[in-house]
């Protein structure tokens, strides 16, 4: 098994998704663990004193941490889209090895010592980047207890055993929890205002649910807390009840019975606090924050709440007028009583009444292969690059999975990445994100890849998948994540692509690339009509470009109470006091923040995935933090102008030599001037989103 297992594939190579089975988990896995151990310990064993050399130090220590993330990277990716119960069981034989062994290369003593030798002999001769990847290799160990001793660095590795389990069983939880629920509509009456593309993305899931019979026009249909029908459901229905039963489900996900995240998230909070105080913090969030652009709480407490108060007064405007058009409606009932569950329909009826527009009769405007095609021409026009798929038959984890080359104009090969845009919640995890599959680095001769995975709505019934604006823009929103990882000009691999960047910049590729969606000419090229062929109406295009702004007020106090209630937990919260919960401290955030307080069955913090199973702890101000960066860095492309193509290209070529090219071989802020010429502000941020005084 070991000798022809895929996991043990060279780095060089794709990965071989056809081959991959769960047989091959264990022993695969274990191998390589074993491999990455005696490597390690040779690498120790050489350390002499004296003898710290880039290539001596470094280089290893980035062909050990590569040998180990190709190969654990790809179960981890499948635990992500094609979760199964067998998968399960034998990711969770394994995981407590990886994390022993990457706890033992991050703790190791030669490895440190090695390191802050380099720093102090050859600092004068590393270029920036060394210099900067060798300070953030040190950061990282002592960040990683290489301090500690004896009892305290035994606690420290055992913490870092339990945190990583503790949030694999947080996403299983949540993953089983979302499909768990359905909603089996059988009449017309309960599906009174849903869309035909709704009714027919919901007949095809009943039939894959076994009501084979199941049609559009006849039912049944079957709606469930999956992103795409959920969403849809909630905007649409106009049976308040089911929106009801629906909002709570959802709210609640996994928050009972063995599926219950509750215990997790105290532990969770807990062992974090620990650990924090074993290196020498007061408290997580300081840990955190330690090593990010904003460098301390009180930075990230300081936006969050500017853009608070920027924000109160215009959502406090945007509820009372929605109230009001309840009412203009009939719904004096409904408005005096206004609950989590009516917003999203009535904000919608009142946002096509305002623009004269449904977001539904947009759908057929926007098949997925043309929204690729116009945003491939878009990375084209700006970057310079040509991306084309690759019909060679790359193996792949699905049927839906496609593989695309990006090119440079001259032909030249510069990276590839995965698409996988559709929801499917019976094995994927929701939302989106961007994974690299292997990074650029003049170690090894291979081209920067990435996976590229959204929860779209899928086709149905043979015709392609029709997009929503939020699908599009989401779309978009990851791209700009693989054009830094793939457009990266850094040869170092240990700060190429998207590593070594400060995770409150991360998000500024992103979020820029999201703003062109509000592009005339870039959203037309995006559109065909799936019938006529026909390109979006301007006139179309003006109401939506008018309709950004729209509850900008709301949708920001909610995105801003998220950011709080992440550095609340992890700063002030004290697990073992006992006088507050973690849903005490939600509600009293809530009251500060949101102008709809939280039903008291409100469980999200059960489904609040970001900081419990993923990268975001003490992290979630992040995507404000960046968008503060990425809506100035728009602001470039505005002041060129928009449609002057010689300027935006130049614009775009600068973009592509700072943000995208230099990855983390400068500091953030650095990076950013380089492009801007200046430091951020929030004016642009404001701007866009319709709060500017």
């Amino acid at each position: 098994m070991t000798d022809t297992n895929p996991l043990l594939r060279p780095s060089t190579d794709l990965p071989r998704f056809d081959l991959i089975g769960v047989a091959h988990v264990e022993p695969g896995i274990l191998a390589l663990v074993s491999d990455v151990e005696r490597l390690l310990e040779e690498l120790e064993a050489s350390l002499e004193p004296g003898s710290a050399r880039w290539e001596t130090v470094v280089e290893p220590i980035e062909k050990l941490h590569d040998r180990l993330g190709f190969g654990f990277g790809m179960v981890e990716h499948l635990m992500s889209v094609r979760n199964s119960a067998a998968l399960r069981e034998a990711y969770e034989k394994v995981e407590p090895s990886v994390v022993r062994l990457r706890t033992r290369i991050g703790q190791s003593e030669p490895i440190y010592r090695a390191l802050v030798e380099l720093r102090e002999r050859e600092s004068a001769t590393l270029d920036p980047t060394r210099k900067r990847i060798v300070d953030k290799l040190i950061e990282e160990a002592e960040l990683a207890g290489v301090a500690l001793q004896g009892e305290p660095r035994e606690r420290f590795q055992a913490i870092q055993l339990e945190l990583a389990d503790l949030s694999t069983k947080f996403s299983n939880h949540l993953l089983d929890a979302t499909k768990l629920f359905d909603l089996v509509l059988e009449s017309r009456e309960d599906v009174t205002g849903l869309p035909k593309s709704f009714l027919e993305m919901s007949a095809q899931s009943a039939r894959a649910a076994g009501r084979t019979q199941a049609t559009g026009a006849g039912g049944p249909w079957r709606v469930t807390l999956d992103g795409p029908s959920f969403t849809g459901f909630m905007k649409h229905s106009r049976r308040r009840d089911l929106r009801e039963k629906l909002y709570r489900a959802y709210i609640t996900r996994a928050s009972s019975g063995e599926l219950d995240n509750s215990p997790l998230i105290d532990k969770i909070l807990s062992l974090r606090q620990e650990e924090a105080r074993l290196l020498g913090f007061d408290t997580y969030a300081a840990l955190s924050l330690s090593r990010k652009m904003a460098g301390s709480v009180d930075r990230a407490e300081h936006l969050l709440e500017e853009l608070r108060v920027a924000s109160h007064e215009a959502g406090e405007g945007e509820l009372r007028e929605l109230q009001a058009f309840m009412r203009e409606k009939g719904a004096e009932d409904e408005a005096r009583s206004l609950q989590h569950w009516d917003v999203a329909f009535w904000s919608e009826r009142l946002r096509e009444a305002r623009f004269d527009y449904r977001e539904e009769e947009l759908r057929p405007y926007f098949p997925m292969p043309r929204v690729l095609e116009g945003l491939f021409g878009l990375a084209h026009r700006l970057f310079g690059i040509q991306v084309v798929e690759d019909p060679s038959g790359v193996p792949v984890w699905h049927e839906d999975v496609r593989f695309f080359r990006v090119r440079a104009l001259d032909g030249e090969d510069l990276a590839a990445f995965y698409l996988d845009p559709y929801s499917r919640p019976q094995e994927k995890r929701g939302g989106a994100w961007m994974n690299e599959v292997v990074g650029k680095s003049r170690l090894f001769p291979r081209l920067p890849t990435a996976h590229l995975v959204c929860n779209g709505s899928p086709p149905v019934d043979g015709r392609p998948s029709l997009m929503t604006f939020r699908e599009i823009e989401t779309l978009f929103h990851e791209f700009g994540h693989a054009l830094q990882h793939m457009l990266t000009s850094v040869d170092d691999g240990l700060a190429s692509g998207i590593r070594n960047v400060e995770w409150d910049a991360v998000e500024l590729p992103s979020q820029f690339m999201e703003n062109w969606c509000y592009h005339r000419d870039t959203l037309v090229n995006l559109s065909q009509h799936v019938e006529t062929g026909e390109a979006l109406p301007d006139d179309v295009f003006e109401k939506i470009r008018a309709s950004r702004t729209f509850h900008s007020g709301l949708m920001t106090l909610r995105q801003l109470y998220f950011g709080f209630i992440d550095l609340e937990l992890h700063h002030r919260y004290e697990p073992t006091n006992g006088s507050e919960s973690p849903l005490d401290v939600q509600r009293r955030i809530g009251e500060k923040t949101l102008l709809l307080a939280p039903i008291p069955e409100d469980r999200f913090l059960c489904g609040f995935a970001h900081i419990f199973a993923g990268g975001y702890a003490a992290g979630y101000y992040s995507y404000k933090w960046a968008e503060v960066l990425s809506a100035d860095a728009f602001a470039a492309f505005e002041e060129a102008g928009l449609d002057l193509d010689a300027s935006i290209r130049e614009t775009g070529r600068r973009f592509r030599e700072t943000v995208l090219a230099l990855g983390g071989s400068a500091a953030p802020l650095e990076v950013f001037r380089r492009f801007r010429g200046r430091e951020p502000t929030t004016e642009a941020l404001l701007r866009h989103s319709g709060l500017a005084a």
